[in-house]
């Protein structure tokens, strides 16, 4: 039997016999030849079958193309024959010449969707929707862009960990938590791995990240909210500031997403006609008071003075950030110690201030790092101060009784960065199966 080869290795092969495995994406039954339209995971191709006829000129016998003609869309077999260079052909400027087929699994001949499908019903079907050249690229781009910043964090000496995501009690948030049963207790689905990854400080690892699931309990229904999550968090010992936590994250980002233009670069430009653009160190830096002032400036008033950017804040600071100094990421730091956790370092001079930053990434935040506070006194009162037991932290607070560096990081949704990246309108395109309020198949 000829050993399967992936289509996009075909344009390299040599004419000659050949097999390939995959779906059948289109059949074009005419009268004189059949075209079959196969698909794999790296590409398509062109199966041809010339008709058989009598001398006469009567269709002859031919059982190859019955079993064509009977084909229907998304049917898996395995096709053999001859391999053809043509330039011709505009898929791929190869073509097989049908000599056999093995049908693995037929499918059904009605599809439950289509390329006009809206995105609920799709996701209904999200085994079939990733079948699409552009939902398939979009996973192979992800697996870049994490394979990218992985490489990084170990050519930096950065451990990996993976945090349990089963908690005795709430790490941020607990108005955000999803509660299930443990024995004959409760347990937690963590909301961030923040304080196991501050664990690892006084335990002498210096540089961590973990790429793993996370769950917010948020009832909200937008194009960038997702009830589970994959988080992507570092965190390192030995800062002077949160300043030190940006420069890693902006050196990340370069790394990851030079990697996907590096490999991908000509495929989205063919399916997402957008280019890539590899963001440029130092990423601009505004304070948030500055940044709501120069919102307001456009036009626009964030609600509340004493709250968070909201979404069309962000929209016009990220806009602002584009016209003013040509990039896609803004960092909005000096964020109020009102409105930020405990256990964000304040500024020396002004302890009304945090150091701390939100990064914003075409319009919509990507991720919060902070300078941690690593100080039990002060931390213990701070927790006061947010209206806190210490004693329900103490397990927490325990970290820093026995010496910690100063320390900082951040975490950031992988699914909104692919989002943003590829300018998808809704971050359940980017993500393998979307899980939100209403959502928990397939």
């Amino acid at each position: 039997m000829t050993e399967r080869t992936l289509i996009k290795n075909l344009a390299a092969a040599t004419d000659g016999p050949v097999s390939v495995s995959g779906w059948v994406d289109t059949v074009r039954d005419q009268k004189k030849v059949q075209f079959v339209v196969l698909r794999d995971e790296s590409g398509a191709v062109q199966l041809v079958h010339p008709r058989a006829f009598a001398e006469d000129g009567t269709p002859a016998e031919d059982a190859l193309a019955d079993a064509i003609s009977g084909l229907a869309q998304g049917t898996f077999l395995t096709a053999t024959g001859e391999l053809k260079h043509d330039e011709r052909v505009k898929l791929g400027g190869v073509e097989i010449k049908l000599e056999g087929m093995d049908i693995a699994a037929a499918a059904i001949p009605e599809t439950p969707i289509a390329d006009d499908t809206g995105v609920d019903k799709r996701m209904d079907w999200r085994f079939l929707d990733l079948r699409q050249p552009k939902n398939n690229l979009i996973f192979r781009i992800q697996t870049t862009l994490e394979h990218a910043w992985r490489t990084y964090w170990v050519e930096n000496d950065f451990i990996e960990l993976h945090t349990p995501k089963l908690m005795a009690s709430a790490s941020e948030s607990k108005a955000e938590l999803f509660e299930v049963e443990y024995f004959e207790g409760k347990a937690y689905l963590a909301q961030s791995p923040q304080f196991f990854k501050q664990m690892a400080q006084p335990a002498g690892f210096g540089k961590i990240f973990e790429i793993g699931p996370a769950f917010r309990a948020d009832p909200s229904f937008t194009s960038r909210h997702a009830t589970e999550f994959t988080s992507v968090d570092a965190e390192i010992s030995w800062i002077d500031s949160h300043e030190d936590v940006m420069k890693l994250h902006e050196e990340l980002l370069i790394a990851g997403f030079q990697a996907v233009k590096d490999k991908h670069g000509e495929e989205i430009k063919a399916l997402f006609d957008l280019d890539i653009t590899v963001p440029t160190a130092p990423f601009p830096r505004i304070p948030l008071a500055e940044a709501k002032q120069i919102v307001a400036e456009r036009g626009y008033t964030v609600p509340r003075t004493d709250a968070d950017m909201d979404p069309e804040g962000e929209r016009q600071i990220a806009a602002y950030a584009l016209e003013k100094y040509g990039s896609e990421f803004v960092f909005l730091t000096d964020y109020a110690s009102s409105i930020r956790p405990f256990y964000h370092m304040r500024h020396a001079d002004d302890a009304g201030l945090t150091n701390s930053y939100d990064l914003i990434f075409n319009g919509v935040e990507i991720s919060t790092g902070a300078q941690r506070e690593h100080r039990v006194d002060v931390l213990i009162e701070q927790a006061k101060d947010k209206g806190l037991d210490p004693e329900e932290l103490d397990f927490y607070l325990d970290f820093f009784r026995y010496g910690v560096p100063p320390h900082g990081g951040f975490g950031m949704g992988l699914s909104r960065v692919v989002m943003l990246m590829l300018h998808l309108p809704n971050i359940r395109e980017a993500t393998y199966l979307f899980r939100g309020p209403t959502r928990l198949t397939p």
